[in-house]
């Protein structure tokens, strides 16, 4: 594992030390750089929580990646930047679905100079930079964010009104490797899965996000919503993921069309 082809990767040739500066330069490139992609739940792939694997995945083969595979990454770099970084477990929908779902999203703690940051490049429409572990409001390219402080040491993340996924809690110190690996088999395998249900894909642009969930593509800019639209081939699938998201493409891409629209249809039926 190779620190300047990481660096490489995401398109970063600026200064490089264990500073806030380095901190956000570095985690706003890797999400402009390097796409979320869930393609290889949908292919059967087996995945992992191995931070090697991720690497020779993203870096090496120029794919993008999931939440463990992408803060995985970040995490290893930020380490050996020389940033003071803690794998920490959290809960995406924890209010409807209590603690089953806890593990399902990785983030990264940063400890730096007094403070602490959470660093996250796994949550697809979620924060371009870290976000200080202070409660409160924040905004980042004019989408809002919110930090709570809940009972029990609890917190929660705020995603921004237009996000696919509301909210995710975590714990300051919950780190357990054991669950994150279990919920990560669990997500790529379980046919209750939304990745193994959905074609997910999304990329930050320069001042918003991009996705597309099955057949809907949909944008936010500046804190806005943009056109949707809905793709319309096997073909033009490949095109867009490969074009607008800037995902390589894995073989079987187009294999999926069948299994996407049979579950377009059931989503939105056939007019949709």
């Amino acid at each position: 594992m190779n620190l300047a082809a990481y660096l490489e990767r995401i398109g970063y040739n600026g200064p490089v030390a264990a500073d806030l500066p380095t901190l956000k330069a570095v985690h706003a490139a890797h999400l402009r750089a390097i796409p979320y992609d869930a393609l290889d739940v949908q292919l059967g792939e087996s995945l992992t929580t191995d931070v090697s694997a991720a690497y020779r995945k993203i870096v090496e083969r120029g794919r993008g990646g999931w939440c463990y595979e992408m803060n995985g990454l970040l995490g290893w770099a930020l380490s050996e930047i020389g940033f003071k970084t803690t794998r920490l477990c959290s809960g995406p929908l924890r209010p409807y679905a209590a603690e089953r779902e806890l593990g399902n999203h990785l983030i990264i703690r940063v400890d730096l100079d007094g403070k602490t940051w959470i660093a996250d490049v796994g949550y697809g429409d979620g924060p371009i930079e870290p976000y200080l572990f202070v409660e409160g409001e924040f905004i980042q390219r004019g989408f809002t964010y919110r930090l709570d402080r809940l009972a029990g040491g609890w917190w929660r993340l705020n995603n921004h009104q237009y996000g696919l996924s509301p909210t995710y809690d975590f714990q300051p110190d919950l780190a357990d490797e054991g669950l994150l690996s279990e919920r990560c088999r669990h997500l790529h395998t379980s046919i209750d899965s939304p990745f193994v249900m959905n074609l997910v894909a999304l990329r930050h642009t320069t001042n918003g996000v991009r996705s597309l969930i099955g057949r809907r593509l949909r944008g936010c800019e500046l804190g806005l919503p943009t056109a949707s639209a809905v793709i319309n081939s096997a073909e033009e699938l490949e095109a867009v993921l490969r074009d607008e998201f800037g995902i390589r493409l894995p073989e079987g891409v187009r294999d999926l069309w069948p299994q996407v629209c049979k579950r377009h249809e059931e989503l939105f039926g056939q007019t949709a």
